[in-house]
């Protein structure tokens, strides 16, 4: 089994998720620029947080178009397990992948703290090790992270359970308090707190360690 991290020209959470996947849960997992196309080889990716290409044009837009999102879809097709966190989350739904775009917070202000979540779903790849209607905290840090989609996307998300994680306390005014949804085959995620963040006790939570532990075990069990 072997992860791919993905890396763009402003990532900066890269090396937290490689650390959960390598240090803490043991798993094969590597570092792949953005220019490279050919992901043939690996089990499961992830798109890390952070401000590809500044958000200059608008947070996800220019990395969607990055040549390593054709080997992205071509694994998403095969069913490989795609996570995409904060930044990755946008870009996800940048390059078509995910439903909907992620606007500027309600507030307009970058939010960095702490928020409560409630799990909608536990039938995927990533949530296999939570119980639904589970209480769980994450930290937010964007700017855009208020969640919209039109009302015919949200009726389908909601219609086939495809929100998974929930604001219990919506701080950025994401539509039906929604803080990550999956596709239609459950196999890509994107949330928009940060789970690699809190996955050790001693960095003030290990709440998003299960999300890691149930796409890793998904992986070994496939």
């Amino acid at each position: 089994m072997k992860l791919a991290v993905i890396v763009f020209p402003g990532s900066n959470c890269e090396h937290d998720v490689h650390h959960v996947l390598k240090e803490l849960l043991q798993v094969d997992v590597q570092f792949v620029w953005h220019q490279t196309e050919d992901l043939s080889g690996f089990d499961g990716v992830v798109l890390p947080g952070g401000f590809s290409y500044g958000d200059y044009l608008r947070s996800g837009a220019m990395a969607g178009r990055s040549p390593v999102l054709n080997g992205v879809r071509r694994l998403a097709a095969d069913g490989i397990p795609v996570l995409g966190i904060c930044n990755g989350f946008q870009i996800l739904c940048e390059c078509g992948l995910l439903p909907g775009a992620l606007l500027r917070n309600s507030g307009l202000r970058f939010l960095c703290r702490q928020v409560a979540m409630r799990v909608e779903q536990t039938g995927t790849p990533f949530t296999g090790l939570y119980r639904e209607g589970q209480q769980v905290e994450m930290p937010v840090a964007n700017f855009d992270g208020n969640y919209f989609a039109g009302a015919e996307d949200l009726e389908r998300l909601e219609g086939e359970g495809r929100v998974v994680f929930r604001y219990l306390d919506n701080p950025n005014g994401s539509a039906h308090d929604i803080a990550g949804i999956v596709n239609q085959r459950r196999n890509i995620l994107g949330i928009m707190p940060h789970p690699e963040r809190v996955c050790d006790e001693l960095l003030g939570g290990s709440d998003g360690l299960s999300l890691f532990k149930a796409m890793a075990g998904h992986l070994v069990g496939a």
